[in-house]
């Protein structure tokens, strides 16, 4: 009867076709140009339909593979149990230690150590002292990371812990945090570098669970690189690995298993699905080139952290939401591991508030929402299988092109690589400065009250500038938050008062967009209505103090009502336009020279109007 039901259903809905689908939206379009109303051309560099359909599958190979299975498009295991992943910054072995039991007994079962100094045997000792090794990966990172593996697993011999039962990592990464960093490789080469790695490797070798190798693949995303640079240039880093050590005399098998990579995940949600499950595809390919004994050697083993290039410092809190979208990417993806970036961690050593909030995004992602209960739920989505082949079509293309030049030390020795980044990172920025990307807070709807707190100084919003050809971090929102504490910290309170009159509706929507803009730069913004006459805004304005009048009203109001508010306002006050409207040049010959628009340059014109008003 079910069956019956379900087929009668069908006939009652007849199947669509994509020529019926184009038709309806080409009328609908009213003869607006499809391409530019409904296609996105994606800094990824290919195009991003409205929609997609089972026809959009076709010639893509992966389809039939499970997860588990190679080439590890829908993951590297037949389970989504990704581990909940806290760095704690170790300065004193056993302060470390008591933070690090009180987070393993909050939800946590991935712990780093960033190491501030160089240990000791009993540094590590100390600092490992209660926490059952069979029970909780450990990741090492910061000062002296080789000394600190080599001490790490004595301690672990001493304590009787077999072997198959380690789960560490260490992220020793000469690559990208000695030479795409720092412009330092080891020696000649990085000959020495490789030596000591294959050393630790060798003496892993039964460790099953123990990776030598970290490429810091999140470096290219927090530097303004794309997407598909940030995957293409992180596996070229891994092949350079994985070519040095085989070269060193390792077998294929032995380094790929010893090789982890950690990624940034940005709020662009759908894509960052398809990035994971698109590098998991061009990891297992390129291992597999190589010919190992077993395919799971072909496995990418992903740890994945939330970005830190958009965070804010104004408005932290949309941070929060920022890790929470970023935290479901990842999970969905099919990580082995996540750390969610702390909402305050831009300004402030991240209290233990902001790391709680931290663990619970992923705890609540687990444990009320259960994304760990389903494999790839992305995977036979129409959208989401079309993104994976495209990224991964346009990272392979990358990624041959890194190797055309000699492979990934060469390529960025040739400065390849950061001009790459670099253009990107521009680009973002002219996008931001411009608004056609948005931060929260930072360049669109702005907290209109809100002041910078005292722990933010100048320097926490400089963005550093580093000679030479390395990659080096930052925040996309750091220059919008640069003019606003310069306005903060000026002494004065200007602002900017929305003389209201003309059309209502273009006077309500016009002194809204105003707004926002303003506060953008931390400049007051007092609203108003409605003004029944220019004359009687304009006497508003003057008895507010207001040292910016902006007029809203209908384009064509304005040839009329923007040279009265000039005259009226005797120059005591900066007139600026709202709109674009078709009398600007009659405008700008009769000296009204301030107009603010979509097409604005938000930055710039703030800061010209900030100079303007000795800030």
């Amino acid at each position: 009867m079910a069956t019956t039901n379900r087929e009668k259903l069908f006939t009652e809905f007849p199947p669509v076709t994509t020529e019926q689908w184009e038709a309806a939206i080409t009328a609908d379009l009213k003869g607006a140009d499809y391409e530019r109303k409904l296609v996105w051309r994606s800094p990824e560099g290919f195009n991003v339909r409205p929609y997609y359909r089972a026809e959009n599958l076709e010639g893509i190979q992966h389809l039939g593979s499970q997860a588990g299975e190679f080439p590890y498009v829908r993951g590297t295991r037949a389970h989504n149990r990704w581990r909940v992943h806290q760095t704690l910054k170790v300065e004193q072995a056993e302060k470390a230690n008591a933070e690090a039991l009180k987070v393993l007994n909050a939800g946590v079962d991935s712990l780093g150590f960033e190491m501030g100094f160089e240990p000791t045997a009993e540094d590590i000792a100390a600092l490992l002292r209660e926490i059952s090794l069979p029970a909780v990966e450990l990741t090492f990172s910061g000062v002296k990371t080789a000394r600190t593996a080599e001490l790490v697993l004595d301690y672990a011999e001493k304590a009787g812990v077999e072997k198959g039962d380690l789960r560490l990592n260490f992220v020793i990464d000469p690559i990208m945090k000695g030479l795409s960093t720092k412009g330092q490789f080891c020696s000649a080469n990085g000959a020495s570098c490789f030596e000591r790695i294959a050393a630790l490797i060798d003496r892993t070798a039964d460790c099953k669970h123990v990776k030598a190798v970290t490429v810091s693949g999140e470096t290219f995303g927090n530097a303004g690189s794309t997407i598909v640079e940030e995957l293409a240039f992180t596996l070229a880093a891994g092949h350079e690995y994985l070519v040095r050590l085989t070269e060193g005399g390792l077998s294929v098998d032995t380094a790929a298993r010893k090789i982890r990579f950690s990624m940034g995940v940005t709020s662009n949600y759908f894509m960052e699905i398809a990035k994971f499950r698109a590098g998991r595809m061009l990891w297992a390919n390129i291992v597999k080139a190589y010919g190992p004994e077993k395919d799971c050697a072909c496995k990418m083993f992903a740890h994945a952290v939330t970005s830190t290039w958009n965070q804010t410092v104004y408005d932290p809190y949309v941070n929060m939401l920022r890790g929470t979208t970023e935290a479901m990417s990842a999970s969905i993806a099919g990580v082995h591991s996540l750390e969610v970036t702390p909402f305050d961690a831009s300004f402030e050593t991240p209290t233990e508030f902001s790391q709680r909030i931290a663990r619970n995004v992923e705890l609540l992602l687990k444990h009320e929402a259960h994304f760990d209960q389903v494999v790839d739920p992305a995977g036979g989505s129409y959208y989401i299988e079309t993104l994976t082949r495209s990224i991964a079509d346009a990272a392979w293309k990358l990624f041959l092109e890194v190797e055309e030049k000699g492979g990934y030390v060469k390529a960025f020795e040739e400065g390849f690589i950061v001009e790459r980044v670099k253009a990107s990172a521009a680009a973002k920025d002219k996008n931001i400065a411009t608004r056609r990307q948005i931060l929260l807070g930072a360049n669109q709807y702005p907290n209109f009250t809100e002041t910078a707190a005292d722990n933010i100084s100048a320097e926490t919003v400089a963005r550093e500038t580093a000679d030479g050809n390395v990659l080096t971090p930052y925040r996309g929102a750091m220059a919008f938050e640069a003019m606003r504490l310069k306005a903060d910290r000026s002494g004065k309170s200007p602002k900017a008062f929305m003389l209201t009159c003309g059309s209502l509706a273009m006077a309500r929507a016009r002194a809204q967009f105003s707004c926002n803009f303003f506060a953008c730069a931390g400049i007051k913004v007092q609203d108003n209505t409605f003004f029944k006459s220019v004359e009687e805004g304009v006497e508003a304005a003057l008895a507010a103090k207001a040292e910016i009048v902006v007029i809203c009203s209908s384009d064509d109001d304005y040839a009329e009502l923007a040279p009265k508010a000039k005259e009226l306002l005797g120059g005591k006050a900066m007139l600026v336009v709202a709109g674009a409207p078709a009398c600007t040049p009659e405008l700008e010959a009769q000296g009204i020279t301030n107009f603010i628009n979509v097409k604005s340059n938000v930055l710039e014109t703030l800061k010209s109007y900030l100079k303007e008003l000795g800030i």
